[in-house]
């Protein structure tokens, strides 16, 4: 850490929601999928960073359940990142020691790119470090629709009796079983708003918005967010 900043309480984990590719984009006189390669990009080092601040878990908004709405072109070009950065991802977290986990649905993506998101959760499965979560084809409705259908498969089996269901035994059926909830929540370009994101899980999490686009979301934009973070009294349940 640098000097000033050694004093930080740092987040256990973050969770972010990566906006405004599109936008920084039209701003730059680019097209859209330049503002993507671009956020791509600085994901890069941003994933560095939180491994070296000591964010234990970093997880972010890659692609909602609701981006295939997009454009054909778009979502193909996103696509054709994805497969790309997978390699790139693969050699950041090596050198970091981050492991990466995916949540979501990946079921709906071509099978090249399902296997090259096994291999990125296998090859760095023992690296001991922050575990980077990947939300691809993500949705928060979704994720608790599927969740909630083990579970009551597992109630008429008889393996679950409902009158036992607590909120952990609704947790370890989510997509981030095995995780501890966020405690910040970032998201870039000015929305205000959780788009159907970790709802369950950023129940008490803090929320910080800023008016920076992705691309442009750097080390000292992260650092501001964990100060905000800092200056939050965190209180639950009346303590």
């Amino acid at each position: 850490m640098e000097q000033g900043e050694q004093e930080l309480r740092i987040p256990r984990h973050v969770a972010v929601i990566l906006d405004g590719n599109g936008r920084w984009a039209k701003e730059h006189h680019l097209p859209r999928k330049l503002g993507h390669k671009a956020g791509c990009e600085n994901l890069e080092q941003i994933v560095e960073d939180a491994a070296r601040l000591g964010i234990e878990y970093f997880t972010i908004y890659g692609f909602s359940t609701e981006n295939w709405k997009r454009s054909e072109e778009e979502v193909g070009a996103l696509m054709q990142l994805f497969r790309y950065y997978i390699g790139r991802l693969r050699e950041v977290a090596m050198a970091n020691d981050v492991r990466v986990r995916m949540i979501g649905e990946r079921s709906r993506f071509d099978q090249d790119l399902i296997d090259g998101l096994n291999m990125l959760e296998d090859v760095t499965k023992n690296n001991r470090g922050m575990t980077f979560v990947l939300a691809l084809n993500y949705g928060s409705r979704d994720e608790i629709t599927r969740g909630m259908r083990r579970l009551a498969k597992d109630a008429a089996a008889g393996t679950l009796d409902p009158e036992d269901v607590t909120e952990e035994t609704i947790a370890s059926y989510l997509d981030t079983a095995g995780m501890p909830d966020p405690d910040l929540m970032i998201r870039t370009s000015g929305e205000q708003r959780l788009s159907n994101y970790l709802l369950w899980q950023l129940a008490y999490a803090e929320l910080y918005f800023t008016d920076v686009y992705w691309p442009d979301f750097h080390r000292e934009d992260l650092i501001a967010a964990i100060r905000a973070y800092n200056q939050r009294d965190r209180r639950f349940g009346g303590r």
